[in-house]
């Protein structure tokens, strides 16, 4: 089924809107009610980007639950660890399946990027495995961020750290993707070869 493109402006609202919540409200107030105003953010987010594309990209789906989840225990508990600790559980979960899936031979970035590129199988497993050690990365990086860091240099770093650091990061696969790009099969020369062979 093919899906509308949003427009890159859009696309890039829905993903830094609930971030931007997320700071300017613990600036004014505190975690607590950032975190009431975040969850809100990524729902009307996510119901944006269904009305706009008819498609909400699984990344998002996933982000958007163990944040509800993960909100709710913050604010029912009164307990700010639960927020801080939701970045460490989504990038562990992420490089989780992504590292379990080339175990297996399946390359789940494809999915999870929803199919941007079109790459050789190789190009994939190699993409998938760059990703899947960022993740893990960013996940141990959260957890030394949290444990040593106030809550403002959290916040601070969870919406002007990751942000550049994973589009830095993402910039830098392009290369890759270059590489190991695979030219699209034309309808016409599809049919060419499939002539050929019939005449063979």
């Amino acid at each position: 089924m093919d899906k509308t493109q949003p427009h890159p402006l859009f696309k890039l609202a829905t993903e830094l809107g609930p971030l931007l919540v997320f700071f300017f409200v613990n600036a004014k107030f505190n975690l607590f009610a950032a975190t009431g105003a975040f969850m809100v953010a990524i729902v009307v987010a996510m119901i944006a980007s269904y009305v706009v594309t008819r498609h909400i990209p699984i990344m998002a789906i996933v982000t958007g639950v163990i944040v509800l989840v993960f909100g709710t225990l913050t604010l029912v508990l009164h307990d700010e660890t639960f927020i801080k600790v939701k970045p460490t559980i989504i990038y562990a979960l992420f490089a989780a399946i992504l590292g379990g899936g080339l175990l297996f031979g399946r390359s789940f970035i494809a999915v999870m990027f929803d199919q941007m590129f079109n790459l050789t199988p190789q190009g994939w497993r190699i993409l998938t495995l760059r990703w899947a050690l960022f993740f893990a990365g960013m996940a141990v990086l959260n957890e030394i961020v949290w444990r040593t860091q106030s809550t403002d240099f959290w916040v601070n770093f969870k919406v002007f750290g990751v942000t550049p650091l994973t589009m830095v990061f993402a910039i830098a696969q392009m290369p890759l993707t270059k590489r190991y790009h695979l030219e699209p099969v034309s309808l016409e020369a599809s049919e060419a070869d499939a002539g050929d062979v019939r005449k063979g």
